[in-house]
């Protein structure tokens, strides 16, 4: 299986983090924050081992799934039109998480910073590349807007994806929010991305009777 070079560089993510995890091993506390309160307060720990490893093996595990996609999928030709987009994409997610994994790291060293204020821009600019990637995308059965609706037309989903392209930008730059208002991040990261999920799922229910009744009129 030959592979493509945004999977190599995929691939030396993965490995960099293991590396960074059997690096700082020996700094760690046995019991690690991993998770954070919207008051930026530590409510959540891991063991030493799964702290440094539990994100390294996620992103195996990412890894592993992008590479099985576009090799599997039923609909994998229509992957192919939009494959440079999908592994730019995949890059990106997989850098977001190795950033999580550093900042995670750089608490347990004893640096204190508000999480949530370094998180923000992360999520937001995944966001707002997730809003182009889906505007690039087309039917497939593991990538995009899946709901009954997108997978069964072309129309539905091409229309669906417009949309949910302008919406995750949109939420991606109402994300940068939280760098502003740590305490009501919450609201600018994960509020916006819910509504533009529900909207483009209702509205490719709407687009899919909207198509339904043209079929039928034009019979």
């Amino acid at each position: 299986m030959k592979m493509r070079i945004a999977e190599w560089i995929a691939l030396a993510i993965v490995i960099l983090s293991f590396v960074l995890g059997f690096m700082f091993h020996g700094r760690m506390p046995e019991q690690m924050a991993a998770h954070w309160t919207v008051g930026n307060e530590v409510d959540g720990f891991m063991s030493r081992f799964w702290g440094l490893f539990f994100g390294p093996i996620i992103l195996a595990g990412l890894f592993l799934l992008f590479l099985a996609i576009p090799r599997t999928d039923p609909l994998k030709d229509n992957i192919e039109l939009f494959r440079t987009h999908f592994d730019r994409f995949m890059i990106l997610l997989l850098v977001f998480l190795l950033y999580l994994y550093l900042l995670t790291i750089a608490w347990n060293l004893g640096r204190r910073f508000v999480m949530i204020r370094l998180l923000a821009p992360g999520f937001a600019i995944l966001f707002f590349f997730c809003g182009v990637f889906l505007e690039r995308t087309r039917r497939n059965m593991f990538i995009g807007i899946r709901t009954p609706w997108t997978l069964t037309s072309d129309r539905v989903w091409d229309r669906t994806h417009r949309l949910g392209g302008t919406l995750f930008k949109i939420a991606g730059v109402l994300s940068l929010g939280g760098i502003a208002f740590p305490s009501q991040a919450i609201y600018f990261v994960l509020v916006p991305v819910l509504l533009a999920a529900l909207g483009v799922a209702l509205y490719s229910y709407r687009e899919h009777v909207r198509e339904s009744r043209e079929g039928a009129s034009s019979r």
